[in-house]
């Protein structure tokens, strides 16, 4: 990858893109989720493999959330597709190539990328340069969070109807906001129109995470601290429930690990399982 290219992208959704794409080179299958279009959007160098946060083994539970999320989001949008919900949201949507992979699914809908103005571009010019392009039915949201843009002013403008149901999905996303910002948001989608579902992470506190697990997870906290994009805000399940439910959504589910796992690995035997410091709210308007 071009320096220009490595200091334009950002590196949590360069690191995500490389984990999906490992699991399918390290993986055996059968694959939770089948993805190197990404890998393909980053271009990284031939050593990536080599990286130390691509180590095999160290990264196994991460890698496997990674995937077991994106998996996850993908069947809502499919499933709620198939009930007439026909438009998709993904903010800080990084290197989601959703709408490159399963087409025949998203060009029956609208998506929107929300994301920082500068990865987004950047992501844009891959797309063109890889000939996917960018489609009518794919809007590409730029949203400067750090100068006070407003994300649903800019998703409105880019012509989302408030109106109809949609799916909005955030992953990856909420450890590093405050715990007033997360509010803010969900105040913001529960306000959708009715049918409307939003799938988003959270990280759990370090002592609901398995023993085993935490090491790791105070090392890729010290390391997001140094980077300049310290994780901020944590929740257990029943705080983030209520959190919905004081937001205004209808309901409110937990999807955990654990869940995931019977979900998408139950029948593996290499043990890959997802992270317990990782996991999902449901919540319908």
């Amino acid at each position: 990858m071009s320096d220009e290219r490595a200091a334009t992208v950002d590196g949590t959704a360069l690191r995500v893109a490389l984990w999906r794409a490992l699991h399918v080179r390290v993986d055996p299958p059968p694959h939770v989720l089948e993805d190197e279009i990404g890998l393909e959007l980053a271009a990284p160098d031939d050593g990536w493999l080599r990286r130390p946060d691509m180590d095999q083994e160290a990264t196994s539970r991460m890698r496997a959330s990674i995937v077991a999320r994106a998996r996850f989001i993908e069947d809502l949008v499919v499933e709620q597709a198939r009930r007439g919900v026909n438009q998709y949201v993904a903010l800080g949507a990084g290197l989601d190539t959703f709408a490159q992979r399963r087409p025949e699914i998203a060009s029956g809908l609208r998506v929107f990328e929300v994301d920082q103005p500068g990865p987004q571009a950047w992501k844009r010019q891959r797309l063109i340069e890889l000939g996917f392009g960018v489609p009518e039915w794919l809007r590409l949201v730029p949203v400067d969070f750090e100068e006070g843009w407003s994300w649903w002013e800019r998703l409105m403008a880019a012509g989302f109807d408030a109106d109809r149901p949609a799916v909005v999905a955030s992953t990856g996303v909420t450890m590093y906001l405050t715990k007033d910002a997360t509010a803010a948001t969900l105040r913001q989608v529960a306000k959708l129109a009715p049918g409307s579902t939003l799938a988003t992470t959270f990280m759990v506190p370090l002592d609901l995470v398995a023993a085993e697990e935490r090491p790791l997870l105070q090392a890729t906290e010290k390391s997001a601290r140094a980077a300049g994009t310290p994780f901020v805000s944590f929740f257990s399940p029943p705080e983030m429930l209520a959190l919905a439910r004081e937001s205004g959504f209808r309901q409110a589910r937990h999807i955990s690990a654990t869940s995931l796992a019977r979900r998408y690995f139950a029948d593996r035997t290499d043990g890959l399982r997802p992270s317990s410091a990782e996991e999902l709210l449901v919540a319908t308007t």
